[in-house]
C-alpha cells in the first residue's frame, strides 16, 4: 500500500477527527462527513488506505499515532471510559466534542447485576470527564446516549438474538416479555452526531437517542426473526420453564451473556425521551423495520 500524505485543507473546509471511526457508527459518519464536504482524519487499529478527503491512522489508545494539532471537530464513537482518560491529557485543539455513552448511564444505575451497576457509573463518569476537560480547554462537549443499537451487524443485541436463532432454528423468550424498547440504527445515529456537531444550542448537554418507534420486546424479537431468510419462529415460555431451560443452555457454554438482571429487564420499559433531540438538533429517527442483512455479521478485520 502507497503511502498518502496527510490531508492539507483549505482554510474555508472543516476538519474532523473520528475515533472509532471504523465500527458500526464510525463509518456511517464518515461518509456523512464527506458528503458535507469534511476533511476527515479517522482512526483504526488496522492500516486502510485512504480515499479522497480521508486520512486513515492507524493506532489506539494504547498506541496513538501523530494526529493533527488541531481540527474543528472531536467524534468519539468507540468506548467512551477509553476516550475520557485520553481527552483528559490530550494538546489537540477542538472547539467541539461530540461523544457516544449509551442510555445504560442511566437505566443500569440500580441494576441488580454488579457489572451492570459497574458499567453505568463508568459511563456517568466518562462523561463528567469529558464535560470537564473540555470546559477546561474552552472547548463545547455534547454526549449522545444511543438506546439498542442495529443496522450493519455489528451490535452485541439484535443481531445476537438473530445469530442464536438461525442457530436454532427458532428463538426462546420468557412470556410476557413486553418490556418497552427503541431500537436505533446507525445511520440515524451517524445523521444525529453531525447535526449535534453544527447546533450550539447542544454545547455541555447529554441526550439520549432512542430509535423512531417504541414497541414491545418481544414484538422486537418477532419483527427481528420474521425477516430473516426463512423467517423463524417465536417461542413464548412460563418463566420458570424458561429459566430452566436457559439454565440448561448455559450449562453448554450458550447464552451466558444472558444474565438474570438481563432476563428481568425484557419485562422492564427502556423507554427515552426524543423531544429534547428533536427540538435542538432535528433529530429524526426511522421506525423499526428489520432487513436479514442488518443481521448479517461482517467480516472484522478491524
Amino acid at each position: 500500500m502507497h503511502a498518502t500524505p496527510p490531508l492539507t485543507p483549505t482554510r474555508a473546509m472543516k476538519t474532523a477527527l473520528v475515533f472509532g471511526a471504523s465500527g458500526q457508527i464510525g463509518l456511517p459518519l464518515l461518509d456523512r462527513l464527506g458528503d458535507a464536504g469534511w476533511r476527515v482524519h479517522a482512526l483504526s487499529r488496522q492500516a486502510r488506505s485512504d480515499t479522497p478527503g480521508r486520512h486513515w491512522l492507524q493506532g489506539d489508545f494504547a498506541r496513538m499515532p501523530a494526529l493533527p494539532r488541531e481540527v474543528d471537530a472531536l467524534f468519539s464513537c468507540g468506548p467512551l471510559d477509553l476516550f475520557a482518560r485520553w481527552y483528559a491529557t490530550a494538546t489537540i485543539a477542538s472547539p467541539r466534542v461530540i461523544a457516544f455513552g449509551s442510555t445504560s448511564a442511566t437505566s443500569k444505575h440500580a441494576s441488580d447485576d454488579e457489572h451492570e451497576r459497574d458499567l453505568a457509573r463508568r459511563l456517568l463518569g466518562a462523561e463528567a470527564a469529558v464535560f470537564q476537560a473540555s470546559e477546561q480547554r474552552g472547548a463545547s462537549a455534547t454526549m449522545l446516549r444511543p438506546t439498542l443499537v442495529y443496522g450493519v451487524g455489528r451490535d452485541a443485541s439484535l443481531t445476537r438474538i438473530a445469530g442464536m436463532a438461525r442457530r436454532w432454528g427458532r428463538f426462546v423468550l420468557p412470556r410476557r416479555a413486553d418490556g418497552l424498547r427503541q431500537p436505533v440504527h446507525v445511520q440515524d445515529l451517524a445523521d444525529a452526531a453531525f447535526a449535534a456537531s453544527l447546533a450550539a444550542v447542544t454545547a455541555g448537554r447529554s441526550y439520549e437517542l432512542p430509535g423512531g418507534e417504541t414497541l414491545a420486546y418481544r414484538e422486537m424479537v418477532r419483527r427481528v426473526l420474521a425477516c430473516l431468510d426463512p423467517p423463524l419462529p417465536l417461542l413464548e415460555l412460563p418463566m420458570p420453564l424458561f429459566r430452566a431451560a436457559l439454565a440448561a443452555a448455559q450449562a453448554r457454554g450458550v447464552a451466558r451473556n444472558l444474565t438474570p438482571a438481563a432476563v428481568a429487564r425484557m419485562r422492564e420499559d427502556l423507554a427515552f425521551d426524543a423531544a429534547p433531540a428533536r427540538r435542538d438538533f432535528g433529530y429524526a429517527p426511522r421506525g423499526f423495520r428489520p432487513e436479514s442483512r442488518m443481521f448479517d455479521a461482517p467480516d472484522r478485520s478491524d
